[in-house]
């Protein structure tokens, strides 16, 4: 039998027919994004963006993007899409952050938000699923953010996950798997990668659960005392005398029946329950990494310098198209965004050294001149 190899395009079109997109932003049309970004009138001083590519760039459309324009402002900003939910998928969360300014305070990282949302009223007590990306803040705070909000509260990944901090274009990427495993990918690098359950700060969580249970388990010793241990099958023998015997009681288990499937594992201090406890580990019950109503993203943070530049936003359950994605995007962009950068610098360089020339030489002769001026003066007297 023959076999007739597959084209390596026909892979790539399985591949992008296989993943699903649920949201991609690059920017292309123009000011069409402004029909589907909405910027939050929560408060008249938020900050406002516009599109561009900045001073240096790899493509100028290509590049274009979300540009923060106001110094020393809060921002708020999002987008909608058709809701969905990740349970038993991958999704990862993708974009680019240009820091063109060279950041030296504030939020570089994005939010995802619950598809009921208010955009029009975004801001930072909006609650939200997953909140990732870098924030820079003098030389202590230069850290990637992986919030993850479970149970009404917000978990931080307890790893110090560091940051880009130059003033060029950089990709970063959150996969969270199905298996409770994640990653943090930069310029499509794995930096950091673990255990979901490891990897959060969720001790507290845990003692929360196992207070509840054994809460629970209290409330069942003294609510269901008879119940759980006394041998209701037991019944008083016909010659019993209450006078004489006093009062009948049910012989205690000792060795109880097996329960659904439980076998029993002995009494404690004295006290048998027949159900056995639930798990405490929050995971049996709960998936960290699991949200059932995902439908919007948005950019809410706070900025000293304003300049950040975001872009090609992704998100999707395949992590195979997100890499294929940045490489198609700011792979593309990258190289020649630096060799812009270079020789936008080597041009400055060269102008201040005209400029600086030109000052010392006009110092030379301008002294001159006054010299001459001086003693001009002197002769008249």
């Amino acid at each position: 039998m023959v076999v007739t190899p597959v084209p390596l395009w026909a892979v790539c079109l399985l591949r992008v027919a296989l993943a699903t997109v649920y949201f991609q932003e690059e920017f292309l049309d123009g000011e069409r994004w402004r029909n589907r970004w909405v910027q939050s009138t929560n408060d008249s001083q938020f900050g406002h963006f516009r599109l561009s590519s900045g001073k240096f760039y790899g493509h100028k459309e290509k590049d274009k993007g979300l540009q923060t324009t106001q110094n020393s402002r809060f921002y708020a900003i999002s987008a909608r899409f058709k809701p969905f939910s990740n349970k038993g998928k991958t999704l990862v969360i993708q974009y680019t952050v240009k820091h063109e300014q060279k950041m030296d305070c504030g939020g570089g990282y994005v939010k995802v938000f619950p598809a009921d949302v208010d955009q029009k009223n975004l801001n930072g007590k909006s609650p939200y699923y997953i909140m990732f990306g870098p924030d820079i803040c003098g030389f202590d705070i230069r850290k990637v953010h992986v919030i993850l909000h479970f149970k009404n509260q917000y978990h931080s990944n307890k790893k110090s996950i560091r940051c880009k901090v130059d003033g060029f274009t950089h990709l970063y990427a959150l996969v969270l798997r199905p298996d409770l495993t994640y990653e943090v990918k930069i310029d499509g690098l794995s930096i950091e990668s673990g255990d979901i359950e490891y990897d959060w700060n969720l001790t507290s969580l845990k003692k929360m659960e196992k207070s509840s249970a054994e809460d629970q388990a209290k409330d069942d010793k003294s609510q269901d005392w008879e119940k759980h241990f006394l041998d209701a099958r037991a019944s008083k023998p016909s010659d019993w005398n209450s006078e004489l015997d006093g009062d009948w009681q049910a012989p205690m288990l000792q060795k109880p029946p097996y329960k659904d499937g439980l076998k029993p594992e002995g009494i404690d201090q004295d006290v048998w329950l027949h159900q056995k406890l639930k798990n405490t580990n929050y995971l049996t019950e709960y998936d960290l990494s699991e949200f059932e109503n995902i439908g919007a993203i948005g950019l809410e943070l706070w900025q000293v310098r304003s300049g950040t530049i975001f872009d090609n936003f992704l998100i999707t359950d395949d992590e195979e198209y997100a890499d294929n994605f940045g490489k198609a995007t700011w792979g593309e962009t990258k190289g020649p965004e630096r060799e812009m950068d270079y020789i936008q610098a080597k041009e400055e360089v060269k102008k201040a050294r005209e400029e600086e020339e030109e000052e010392l030489l006009m110092g030379k002769f301008g002294g001159q001149e006054n010299n001459f001026q001086r003693f001009h003066r002197r002769d008249e007297f």
